[in-house]
């Protein structure tokens, strides 16, 4: 067998979580804050008529749950974790495009094509909280839904960062849970509907996988050293 100097080392999830502290902190400050005025903008000036996103089955089993708050807000705490476990800002820079780009695209959409979710037979009055939100965040902007397509890109970048520092099944299935909670969420605060859940999950696969093909050539090829000793000194293995 081969010596572990050989392996892949690992570094641990709080020695990165400090390494560029406050790069990660105020770039993602900048990146949220940039997002939602160009969000808000477009939703209170649609340039174009909106259409209204047709309800499925599947927005009549899920019912309105005032809870469904909690999570739906926590999307800002879950985006942000991949970022404090990114280990080099080359790596932090690749994230930070592909999400970008992610939401420019959903941004083009709801500039060219707005949409909105049918107006639901709900008194807000009766949920304070709910009517903050429904405030702030209006049923526009709504398909493809950029709340489930952030939650969906983030997950997938939690499940290969936390492999990495290894971070096992435990907490890999709490981050898992969490972000379907975030995306029941959306269709529980009748924030949006089963469609626009839909669109955004396919947007948030794609561009993360897109993002991880970068990130790959980003990172030094695993076990190189170990394949060299195998091969260099197959003789004494055969």
């Amino acid at each position: 067998m081969f010596s572990d100097s050989h392996t892949r080392s690992v570094v641990d999830w709080r020695t990165i979580f400090l390494n560029d502290f406050w790069f990660k902190f105020f770039g993602t400050s900048a990146f949220m804050s940039l997002f939602f005025w160009a969000y808000l903008f477009l939703l209170k000036n649609p340039a174009f008529p909106v259409t209204t996103i047709p309800l499925t089955v599947v927005d009549q089993w899920i019912g309105f749950a005032p809870l469904a708050l909690i999570p739906y807000l926590s999307l800002w705490i879950y985006c942000s974790l991949p970022v404090t476990l990114m280990p080099t800002r080359a790596r932090l820079l690749n994230f930070g495009f592909w999400i970008g780009a992610m939401c420019l695209l959903a941004l083009s959409i709801f500039y060219w094509l707005p949409n909105a979710v049918p107006a639901a037979n709900i008194d807000w009055a009766q949920y304070p909280g709910v009517a903050f939100l429904k405030g702030v965040d209006a049923a526009g902007n709504a398909c493809p839904s950029l709340h489930v397509a952030s939650a969906v890109y983030s997950s997938f970048w939690l499940y290969w960062l936390m492999w990495e520092v290894r971070l096992g099944w435990c907490a890999q299935s709490i981050q898992m849970l969490w972000c379907v909670a975030i995306l029941y969420s959306t269709m529980a605060t009748k924030q949006h509907v089963s469609l626009d859940v839909l669109a955004g999950t396919v947007l948030g696969i794609v561009f993360a996988l897109s993002s991880r093909w970068v990130d790959r050539k980003l990172q030094p090829v695993p076990w190189a050293g170990a394949c060299t000793v195998l091969f260099c000194r197959r003789d004494k293995f055969f």
